[in-house]
């Protein structure tokens, strides 16, 4: 906000201070409320007001076929009071009044009183007629109330506000305008009865306050059972539960005495932000890469891009992957678990019984429009085990079920394609090989005359087992599947995709809705950005002919073939991927979404896996030692949990693999870069990070966290009985789940362990900082 606007704003709440002391009689020789307060505190009065408002919240309505459809509500029998001392609750000493049944208000108070809505479990959601599940507090401003004194809103909106304020130190006006500029709507309108907008606006403040709704809600479940702050997970030097438990690894136990207290109210509202001392992000896009290993990335001269990105950003240096091959290292990624799945076959092969395939109709050959599918009705593996994953907790549902969105962004896919089949071959569709043309990298200008290589679409550049959500059945069949899956550009074939005759191409097909949605700001919270077999440094077989000649050359820059010398090194098909890694940055740097600093948005460039062989691959959660006698744990509803057979065999699977590249790009101009965490991490960890980023899991809460997330040092300390595999570890810190938060300090004689592809020396002792990664200031 403009200086100017704010002197206005500023001088407006001063003179409406005086008209509403000077209606009530006001004499009195306390001075007026500060306008530009940035703690919200109340003055001390003699006079009083007559204040009047609602409440508001919202309702989500199930079943979206698009983003998730948000409704406005009221809070019928909510206490409302000024919380004099400040406890997050309306004591009968501050005289609380309830909101009617159109969650309405009117009160008599002290001129100069901030105020908060105590909506207990006997209050009503007016758009649901249900009780609330959990209390919740929202909370207006000092500033607000004076401003709003004939019609205070006091919501969601209104109380992150307020905590905005607290935590930066800001004022009303501030706050108030980042929050607008933050989810795209006009200042006079984040703070009103979103009920009463319309339009985008609603939409917005809608979508924003659900969202908010859930972390106030979280934060007073904190307070109201007595958590100690900080989290355990997010405390400096490791989790002190630890101390004292026979079953952990003694050299790693933190030493100091657990000094943690009680949450205060002001407290569980900023840690509700920054669950596990993970902050919250508005939007996380994920690039995912494809075979590589630290070894043959890192300071590569093939990647001088990535490289590049990674030293301008933050790095994991020692994440581990799952196994070789893709799939079930994108299973984990989208669900914190394999399900024992080993190999790259379909989401429907074995799967039978209470795991049989419910898609309805099954994308065969047989549907309209899919005569070239690739999908098989039915195959067997060498083992059985089921592929299609039904009733696991998910980020998709998850994320869906929080009132977020969620995307899929493929490149290179059949326009018309059903996306839960590998896309195909096309001779209509065709490219100039880049390696092959005169004057490129690997170019053979004899061989290739002036018209260069010419290459048709090949088969499986866009793969279903590349898909974090394809093996879960509830994320093929949520409503939102078709919307939340598209399509991304900036591929070899992008030119000529139009002109596809492998299916019906529909009308307005876009072929680059990652570009469009970025422009728009139509992207989900969560965006996994997949690119083609070519691009992701995974490499297919493609052949072409060259002009004039009837000889089939096989394309060097994609293809695992070695062709020439460059790619005899894997040197070409890296620097493919680097430079659309490069070009893939850039586009999203450039949206105004990137450009928001009100939101904060972060890039992670990763390796689904890396091309281990040999080490200490089993970390942070996966099957230590390759144990068979392994079983996933079964929530019981109680907080206890029992092993879960059903899942055939679920021990070959989670085995562990070789340390990839981690790196996180951050739009937070303010956010430290060159950071470094040589903690080990695992995709298991990721998808824990992702529970806490986006408010989804409650640390105090095991089974809130899905599948083998919830597999911390603790956790499996208290259930040893129940996880075996876990009995002979040598470093129970090693082979547990952590967030990426940065929070565990090695100690000096700790000697990290990493897997056989790294030739560096292991390191020693602490990191030079424990700053997290994901910081924003």
């Amino acid at each position: 906000m403009k200086s100017s606007s704010r002197q206005v704003l500023n001088a407006t709440l001063t003179v409406l201070a005086a008209s509403i002391l000077a209606a009530c009689g006001g004499g009195d020789s306390s001075p007026a409320p500060s306008a530009s307060s940035g703690t919200g505190s109340t003055p001390t009065t003699t006079s009083s007001v007559t204040l009047s408002g609602v409440v508001t919240g919202t309702s989500l309505v199930a079943g979206s076929a698009t983003d998730p459809n948000v409704k406005a509500a009221y809070y019928s029998g909510a206490k409302v009071c000024a919380d004099t001392n400040g406890n997050g609750v309306c004591d009968a000493s501050e005289r609380p009044v309830v909101t009617d049944a159109s969650g309405r208000f009117t009160l008599t108070l002290p001129a100069g009183a901030a105020l908060i809505a105590d909506i207990g479990t006997d209050a009503v959601n007016t758009a649901t007629g249900a009780k609330l599940a959990k209390r919740d507090v929202l909370r207006a401003s000092l500033e607000q109330v004076m401003a709003q004194s004939g019609g205070i809103v006091i919501s969601p909106m209104s109380s992150e506000v307020l905590r905005m304020r607290e935590a930066d130190g800001s004022n009303q006006a501030t706050a108030a305008q980042n929050l607008a500029a933050r989810i795209g709507v006009s200042a006079s309108n984040v703070l009103a009865d979103a009920s009463k907008l319309g339009g985008s606006d609603q939409a917005a403040v809608l979508a924003e306050s659900h969202v908010l709704e859930g972390r106030f809600t979280y934060a007073v479940t904190k307070l109201d059972r007595g958590d100690l702050y900080p989290d355990a997970l997010a405390l400096p030097g490791g989790d002190p539960r630890l101390k004292g438990l026979t079953t952990v690894t003694q050299a790693t136990v933190p030493a100091a005495k657990d000094t943690r207290t009680k949450i205060t109210f002001a407290q569980a509202q900023q840690a509700a932000f920054a669950i596990e001392g993970v902050p919250r992000y508005d939007n996380i896009f994920v690039v995912m890469l494809e075979n590589k290993a630290t070894s043959s990335i890192l300071n590569s001269p093939f990647a001088p891009r990535i490289n590049a990105l990674l030293k301008a950003g933050n790095q994991l240096t020692s994440y581990y992957a799952t196994g070789n091959p893709s799939e079930p290292n994108y299973t984990a990624l989208g669900g914190a678990d394999d399900f024992g799945i080993t190999d790259d076959s379909q989401w429907n092969c074995d799967a039978t019984g209470a795991n049989a395939v419910q898609d309805l109709p099954i994308p065969d050959a047989t549907q309209p429009g899919l005569a070239s599918s690739p999908f098989k009705a039915s195959c067997t593996q060498t083992a059985a085990v089921n592929h299609n994953i039904v009733g696991r907790p998910n980020l998709f549902n998850a994320l869906a079920a929080a009132g977020m969105g969620w995307r899929t962004y493929n490149e290179s896919t059949n326009p018309g394609q059903d996306l839960r089949t590998d896309s195909v071959a096309d001779a209509a569709v065709t490219a100039q090989d880049n390696v092959y043309a005169p004057g490129t990298l690997g170019g053979n200008a004899a061989a290739v005359g002036t018209a260069g290589l010419t290459l048709p679409m090949p088969a499986g550049l866009y793969k279903t087992k590349h898909h974090p959500g394809m093996a879960y059945q509830n994320v093929r069949s949520a409503p939102e599947w078709k919307y939340s899956n598209r399509t991304m550009g900036g591929g070899q074939w992008d030119a000529s995709l139009m002109k596809s005759t492998a299916y019906a191409v529909p009308a307005n097909y876009d072929i680059d809705q990652l570009g469009t949605d970025l422009a728009s700001g139509n992207i989900g919270a969560l965006n996994f950005v997949v690119p083609d077999q070519c691009d992701d440094m995974h490499g297919i077989k493609v052949t072409g002919t060259v002009a004039g000649s009837a000889t089939a050359v096989t394309a060097s820059d994609c293809s695992s073939v070695a062709n020439n010398v460059a790619n005899a090194t894997g040197g070409a098909i890296i620097t493919r991927g680097d430079n659309y890694v490069d070009a893939l940055v850039k586009k999203i740097e450039s949206s105004p979404i990137w450009k928001n600093p009100q939101k904060r948005v972060a890039i992670v460039l990763m390796f689904d896996e890396g091309n281990a062989t040999s080490g200490f691959n089993s970390c942070c959660g996966w099957n230590v030692s390759n144990s068979t006698v392994a079983n996933p744990l079964k929530d019981n509803g109680d907080g206890s949990f029992t092993p879960d057979a059903s899942v055939v065999n679920y021990t070959k699977g989670n085995r562990g693999h070789g340390q990839s590249i981690f790196g996180i790009l951050t739009n937070q101009a303010q956010a430290p870069k060159g950071l470094v965490d040589s903690d080990a991490y695992s995709h298991f960890s990721l998808v824990r990070t992702f529970q806490d980023m986006f408010g989804l899991a409650d640390p105090a809460v095991d089974g809130s966290y899905m599948n083998r997330s919830k597999y911390t040092e603790y956790f499996v300390a208290l259930n040893i009985l129940k996880l075996p595999e876990y009995a002979g570890s040598a470093d129970t810190h090693f082979d547990s789940v952590r967030p990426i938060n940065h929070a565990w300090v090695a100690p000096s004689g700790y000697t990290q362990k990493q897997s056989g592809d790294v030739t560096t020396p292991a390191q020693v002792g602490a990191d030079a900082s424990q700053v997290s990664v994901w910081a924003l200031k």
